[in-house]
């Protein structure tokens, strides 16, 4: 199964409660943090929705 790795960038302080509920499902909420998450259309739309906050650093097949 394919997995992607997402790294947060950003500070979720003064962003909307939206925003910070989305970082806490994809499982950071510190700076600089990694995680290895399955590679499907909802954990995509997830990180779509917050790129000024995370970044996809590498994609495993």
């Amino acid at each position: 199964m394919a997995t992607i790795v997402v790294k947060q960038i950003g500070s979720p302080i003064r962003r909307p409660a939206v925003q910070r509920a989305t970082l806490k499902g994809l499982g950071l909420n510190k700076m600089n943090r990694t995680r290895e998450l399955e590679d499907t259309p909802s954990v995509r739309g997830m990180v779509n929705s917050i790129p000024h906050l995370v970044q996809i650093i590498e994609e495993k097949a």
